[in-house]
């Protein structure tokens, strides 16, 4: 096992009283648009046809400015320990919560894009220390992607899910994991997928909500259901996917607007927690306001509306097609998530999968709609995954 390095160093992120002063001052003096044109009469999926509906974002605006809490996240994330380290010039803020266990495994999890580290703060003392002593624990490290968070901002191309598994190796190494476990979802998935392909040496095996079989397979051979998660992947890249068609070719375009206009940030967001949950229509049915406010707001104080949406620019499509991932993989395809994979696609890329699982609830973001079954499923998940090396 590699050994702990003195490069890695405790921190703690505080935003100032001005600048939440400020958000404040913001979010009072915003200019909003009119209400959007289409039917809005009732709860449901149609209010949200042209993004997200005045009145909620008015309602959030609201709390957001007199109701939420920002020192609370604070507080959870010093709890848990936040800390930097400097990888190829570029220093990486991540969460680190040791397991109390002798038996626990390192784990690295990967957020994506519109996450952040928010998305695992309720996840990981379970996963660190488990209430069942018969579940798996491990020593939970979160890193916040480069130019996401508190992590620094690339000043050159480069940075994209390739350098980043790399950089994630180095991450591990430092803090003593020679070798470990990895999951992640949304660009988390494609960086875990990078890791466990590129990696075997490192990597024990990974949990993914993200699978990407090679491209130009057949649908010869699927089943009805097979062939109708194929087809609304492919629908949702044709028909709605202009964020990341954006993002991919003018994130400095966008990037204005998320710098500069909280309004302008939650929505662009928080359009994504709904159109990309298991709800009907408010992403709120699951997910609490806080979260998401604490997810929107790290964005905003760190100035990285920016500099996150280059995460596109970099990997848009990048994937190494003849890439292939031989360690043990667990794959859990949500039902309402963007992209669902078929079992024979994916398996055309993961050569050993060892647990797959289509649960009937959760979408995109799972550790913050469906928190008790997604911890339960990376425990089983990665239990199968360290069961295949005995």
């Amino acid at each position: 096992m590699s050994r702990p390095t003195s490069d890695v160093h405790v921190c703690e992120a505080h935003a100032s009283d001005v600048d939440l002063d400020d958000l404040r001052a913001r979010l009072a003096a915003a200019r909003l648009p009119e209400a959007e044109t289409v039917h809005r009469a009732a709860p449901g999926p149609r209010r949200w046809e042209q993004g997200v509906p005045l009145a909620d974002l008015v309602d959030l605006v609201t709390y957001w400015r007199t109701g939420y809490d920002w020192r609370s996240f604070e507080r959870r994330l010093d709890r848990i320990g936040q800390f930097r380290t400097t990888i190829d010039g570029l220093g990486i803020h991540f969460l680190h919560r040791r397991s109390a266990r002798a038996d626990a495994t390192p784990l690295i999890m990967t957020h994506g894009w519109p996450g952040s580290v928010a998305e695992f703060v309720d996840v990981v003392d379970e996963l660190a220390d488990p209430r069942d002593a018969d579940a798996p624990a491990f020593h939970v490290v979160v890193p916040s992607l480069p130019g996401f968070g508190h992590s620094d901002k690339p000043a050159t191309t480069g940075w994209g899910t390739e350098k980043i598994a790399a950089a994630w190796v180095e991450l591990m190494g430092r803090l003593g994991y020679g070798t470990f476990l990895a999951h992640g979802g949304d660009w988390g998935g494609n960086i875990t997928t990078v890791l466990g392909g590129r990696f075997p040496e490192h990597v024990l095996g990974i949990h993914t909500t993200f699978a990407a079989g090679p491209p130009g397979l057949t649908m010869d051979g699927l089943t009805a259901v097979e062939r109708e998660w194929a087809e609304e992947t492919h629908h949702f890249w044709r028909h709605r996917a202009a964020y990341a068609k954006q993002q991919a070719t003018r994130p400095q375009t966008i990037g204005y607007s998320l710098v500069d206009s909280p309004v302008g940030l939650l929505a662009w967001i928080v359009d994504k927690f709904a159109e990309w949950s298991d709800t009907e229509d408010s992403p709120f049915e699951t997910i609490s306001r806080d979260r998401v406010l604490d997810d929107v707001t790290l964005y905003w104080l760190t100035r990285t509306g920016a500099s996150a949406a280059r995460i596109y620019y970099e990997s848009h499509n990048s994937l190494d097609p003849e890439l292939r991932v031989d360690v043990p993989s667990a794959i859990t395809m949500y039902p309402r998530d963007i992209e669902r994979c078929p079992r024979p696609w994916a398996q055309e890329r993961y050569r050993q999968i060892v647990r797959w699982r289509s649960p009937e609830k959760g979408g995109h973001f799972p550790s913050l709609e469906v928190p008790g079954y997604f911890v339960n499923d990376l425990q089983e998940g990665l239990a199968a995954v360290l069961a295949a090396h005995r």
